[in-house]
């Protein structure tokens, strides 16, 4: 299948998901999903295989086992092309907000998370740089941020802000425009993902595959 844009009703579909998050409605308007979301997200996850590595589309349902929101859908579809999880990873995702892109590491366990900080404490500048020319390129950082230091380290540290992540990335967003709907929404994200070799390179350096088992 050829990439040609997200269906007409793409954000349509996300909109009501937001407001009536029931099976009900997820059935009634399934065959949109399938036409307008999930088609055109594997299509464009084809078109960027040959430079990117192939990925994978997260399942729409969410996992409620031990969640306070009991809500059965997720009110986006996202994408990821990873050799790991954690280690470096291309992100895209379309929902009520519009498309968005991102890159980094997503999540890390236990034993990523010291090679990350002992990384951070010997190589922290060269991250350093990364995300601030990524920052300047329009990017967000984000991640889960510890409000106080990890143990071990002093006050005055000089990457002491990169050491409090938990998880590291960078987000970029559209929202919902013409070019979603056309092949230019393939070049934003090849363009954006190109911009994250240089820190999906850091992250599968320095961080890795987990090496503990997955539960």
């Amino acid at each position: 299948m050829t990439f040609s844009g997200f269906g007409e009703y793409a954000i349509d579909f996300f909109d009501g998901l937001v407001l009536d998050n029931t099976k009900a409605y997820w059935d009634d308007n399934k065959e949109t999903y399938l036409r307008d979301v999930r088609a055109p997200m594997e299509a464009l996850l084809l078109a960027l295989e040959k430079e990117f590595g192939e990925g994978k589309v997260f399942r729409p349902y969410r996992d409620v086992r031990f969640a306070k929101d009991k809500t059965p859908y997720k009110d986006h579809c996202g994408a990821v092309i990873e050799k790991g999880r954690g280690g470096g990873a291309y992100y895209v995702q379309i929902g009520p907000e519009g498309l968005m892109v991102g890159g980094g590491s997503f999540h890390m366990a236990s034993d990523q998370l010291a090679r990350y900080r002992a990384s951070v404490d010997a190589h922290g500048v060269l991250l350093r740089k990364i995300v601030d020319k990524l920052v300047k390129q329009g990017w967000t950082l984000a991640g889960d941020v510890m409000k106080s230091k990890p143990r071990g380290f002093a006050d005055d540290h000089p990457h002491l802000d990169l050491l409090k992540h938990r998880s590291i990335y960078v987000r970029k967003v559209w929202e919902p425009d013409d070019a979603l709907h056309e092949p230019e929404c393939l070049d934003r994200v090849r363009r954006s993902w190109r911009q994250l070799r240089d820190l999906n390179a850091w992250c599968e350096y320095h961080v890795g595959v987990s090496e503990q088992p997955r539960r």
